[in-house]
C-alpha cells in the first residue's frame, strides 16, 4: 500500500483511497491543485529523494555553528536605538557570533518538518543531539591532552611564530600558552555542554511541534505564519534553558537576561529575514518529492518508536 502511495504520488494521481475499501486519506482536502505534481497525504511514501542530504546539511550546520561561533562573542551597534533603553543601554547589542549561521539550522528544520513530516524531523534532531554529545566528548578528550612544548599555534603544529599571547619569557613554553588558547575556545565546562544539548534538544522538538500542528490548522497556506511562529516558540525555550543554565551564577543577571533576549530576537529576526529563502527550497523539495506531508496521526512524543499513534 506505501509503495503504491509513493509512485501515484511521484506521478500526482492524488487518490483519495490507496486501495479500494481503504479508509480516505485526511489529507486529500488540503490538495488545492491536483495538477501541480504534488499530493497532499497524511501518509508517508517508504523513501524519499532528498531527506538524507537535507539531513546532512541539517547536521553540518549544527556541528559547526557549535564549533566555530559559540565561543565568539561580537557586537553590533544600532545609532538609531534610543538611549537607555533595554537591552542595549548605549546602542550596542551584544551576541554570539553563532547566530549569523546556527539560525540556518532552523530553517532546514522547518524544511524537514513542512516537507518530510515530524516523524522524521524526530530523527534528524536525534541524529543532531548523538552528534552534539560526541562533539562535546571529542572535544573533552582533545583538550584533556597534554600538550607538546615546542607546539607554536601554527598551522602545522610547528616551525610557526610564537603565540601573540606570549611574553619575552622564552622559559615559557609555547605549547601552553597554545594549551590555554585552545581550551579557551574548545574547551568546555560541564554546565555549558549540559545546556546546549539540552536546550538544542527541547527547542527543536518544540520548533517541529508547532510547525506540524500549524501546517494542519491552516490547512498548508501562509507557510511563514509557521516558519517564524514555530521559531518564535522554539527558540524561546531554546534560549530560555541555555542561558541561565550555562551562565546564572557566572555572569551577572542583568547580563544573563540581556544576551539571551538579544539572542532570542536576533534568531527570529533571521528567520522572517529567509522566509523567501524557505519558501524557495520548500517549493523546490516539494516538487522533487511530489508529496505534501501533514500530521495527522502522527505520535509527537520524542520517544515514538512508530510514526503514527497507536
Amino acid at each position: 500500500m506505501e509503495i503504491a502511495l509513493t509512485r501515484s504520488a511521484m506521478e500526482n494521481t492524488a487518490p483519495t483511497r490507496t486501495t479500494p475499501g481503504a479508509p480516505l486519506d485526511p489529507a486529500a482536502a488540503f490538495d488545492r491543485d491536483p495538477t501541480d505534481g504534488i499530493v497532499a497525504t497524511s501518509r508517508p511514501p517508504v523513501t524519499f529523494r532528498y531527506y538524507d542530504l537535507v539531513m546532512a546539511a541539517f547536521v553540518a550546520i549544527l556541528l559547526l555553528s557549535n564549533i566555530i561561533g559559540a565561543a565568539k562573542l561580537t557586537y553590533a551597534s544600532v545609532p538609531f536605538w534610543p538611549a537607555g533603553w533595554w537591552p542595549a543601554p548605549e546602542g550596542t547589542f551584544i551576541y554570539g557570533a553563532g547566530i549569523l549561521f546556527f539560525p540556518l539550522g532552523y530553517v532546514i528544520g522547518d524544511v524537514l518538518t513542512e516537507i518530510y513530516g515530524f516523524a522524521r524531523a524526530r530523527r534528524v534532531i536525534w541524529v543532531g543531539t548523538a552528534a552534539m554529545v560526541f562533539l562535546a566528548f571529542m572535544s573533552y578528550v582533545v583538550t584533556a591532552l597534554p600538550p607538546f612544548a615546542g607546539w607554536e599555534c601554527a598551522a602545522s603544529g610547528f616551525g610557526g611564530p610564537r603565540p601573540i599571547t606570549s611574553t619575552a619569557d622564552v622559559g615559557v613554553p609555547g605549547g601552553a600558552i597554545c594549551q590555554s588558547t585552545y581550551e579557551s575556545v574548545f574547551g568546555s565546562t560541564w554546565r555549558i555542554v549540559v545546556a546546549s544539548i539540552t536546550a538544542f534538544w527541547a527547542g527543536e522538538f518544540v520548533n517541529s511541534f508547532v510547525m506540524a500542528k500549524m501546517k494542519v490548522l491552516t490547512r498548508g497556506r501562509a507557510l511563514w505564519t509557521r516558519t517564524i511562529g514555530s521559531t518564535f516558540v522554539g527558540q524561546g525555550v531554546d534560549s530560555l534553558i541555555f542561558y541561565p543554565v550555562a551562565f546564572y551564577g557566572i555572569w551577572t543577571t542583568e547580563a544573563v537576561l540581556t544576551v539571551m533576549v538579544t539572542n532570542w530576537a536576533l534568531k527570529v529576526a533571521w528567520e522572517a529575514v529567509l522566509t523567501p529563502v524557505t519558501y524557495l527550497v520548500v517549493g523546490k523539495l516539494k516538487a522533487a518529492e511530489g508529496v505534501d506531508l501533514y500530521d495527522i496521526d502522527t505520535d509527537f512524543s520524542p520517544f515514538a518508536s512508530s510514526d503514527v499513534k497507536a
